[in-house]
């Protein structure tokens, strides 16, 4: 009898019988967790809609932090939103800050404009040449928009017409450019004019104090090459040419440096002698504070209690104010560099933001001598 031969392979026989059940069981399985992936994949949705309304509602009461914390810094005088300039390149060229006026305007511009989330770079120099080359460097970098607090305003001339050439924005601060380039350039500027005048308004007020109906007056200048110190004089001569026997006897540059001014008023004290000068301007603060440390360490007495030397001075200071309130100084004028900074940065904000600036706009200034000392003293005491 012949035997049925077993398939080929033996037990690999039983496995070819049990493979197609295992492909119906693998199918099976996959099915099963297809059905299963789509339930929990439901599922899953639905969890993540319900955790985005859950983390919604904190959201909603930090929200009301926020706007609390925006109202704060609006009342403290920022910006409620902040990053309104974020990616912009502002390049702050203007005099270092071993000047104590620049030392202070170049750190509130910075801070201001990095807190609306601009990039700022700032650089000074002492020396016009130094600032000029500065400037074409800004140039060079194309920035959105470049300050200029200038040194010299015929100098940075050429440059300023090099960046207005390339479409790079000019915010010209402080003191007037130069007729050449003023052109529909924005700026910023103090009222130069009328601070000069301030300041005869206090060296005449101070004399007329003492009974002295006549005297000398000495004047240490800013940087002689700047236009806002030729205006300051224009303004100082203009009220001083009023009262003629008020003359002025000696005139030189100080350059902003509060170590120059005591040297220059060292000089005049032994030319002119202890009764030589009667009165003396100081174009800033901590210009005629040294000018009444020499005229003290020369033997001359100052101030109206002392029937002395009338000082006064401009860019008000702290140090102007003590001076002023122990009686030796007699009278300063603002442009402090705290107003004016702040007032370049929103100004400069507006541009940026391209919000329409009027072309010019001037700073309010203020004469601040005895009688008007307490309503300027938080002004003029920031620096």
């Amino acid at each position: 009898m012949l035997r049925a031969k077993n398939p080929p392979g033996g037990e690999g026989g039983r496995r070819s019988l049990t493979g197609p059940r295992l492909l119906i069981g693998v199918l099976l399985l996959l099915a099963l967790a297809l059905v299963v992936t789509a339930c929990g994949g439901s599922s899953g949705s639905s969890s993540s809609a319900e955790t985005t309304a859950e983390s919604s509602e904190p959201a909603e009461s930090s929200g009301g932090a926020e706007e609390g914390a925006a109202e704060e810094t609006a009342a403290a005088g920022g910006s409620a939103e902040s990053g309104s300039l974020e990616g912009k390149k502002v390049t702050v060229v203007s005099v270092a800050e071993g000047n104590p006026w620049a030392a202070v305007f170049n750190k509130i511009v910075e801070e201001k404009l990095g807190a609306e989330g601009a990039s700022v770079t700032v650089v000074g120099s002492l020396e016009p040449a130094g600032q000029v080359q500065m400037l074409n460097q800004a140039v060079a970098e194309n920035p959105e928009l470049i300050i200029l607090e200038a040194l010299d305003s015929k100098a940075v001339a050429p440059a300023i017409a090099k960046a207005k050439a390339q479409g790079i924005a000019v915010l010209n601060a402080d003191g007037k450019a130069d007729p050449s380039v003023s052109s529909e350039l924005n700026q910023v500027l103090s009222d130069n004019v009328s601070l000069g005048e301030y300041a005869a308004e206090n060296i005449i007020e101070g004399l007329e104090a003492e009974g002295k109906s006549s005297g000398n007056v000495g004047v240490i200048t800013g940087t002689a090459a700047m236009l806002l110190t030729q205006e300051r004089m224009e303004g100082f001569n203009k009220v001083l040419g009023e009262h003629p026997s008020y003359k002025v006897v000696y005139e030189e540059d100080g350059n902003w440096e509060p170590v120059k001014s005591g040297e220059l008023a060292k000089q005049m004290f032994a030319k002119f002698g202890k009764d030589g000068i009667q009165a003396a301007y100081g174009m800033a603060d901590y210009m005629a504070v040294p000018i009444v440390s020499a005229a003290k360490q020369a033997g001359i007495p100052v101030g109206v209690k002392n029937n002395g030397l009338i000082v006064t001075g401009g860019n008000c200071f702290k140090v102007g104010i003590e001076s002023i309130e122990a009686g030796e100084m007699y009278g300063t004028a603002t442009e402090d560099p705290g107003t004016i900074a702040v007032q370049v940065s929103e100004y400069a904000t507006k541009m940026l933001e391209g919000q329409e600036v009027p072309l010019t706009e001037t700073v309010k200034e203020a004469r601040v001598y005895p009688k008007t000392l307490k309503q300027y003293t938080a002004q003029c005491t920031k620096a």
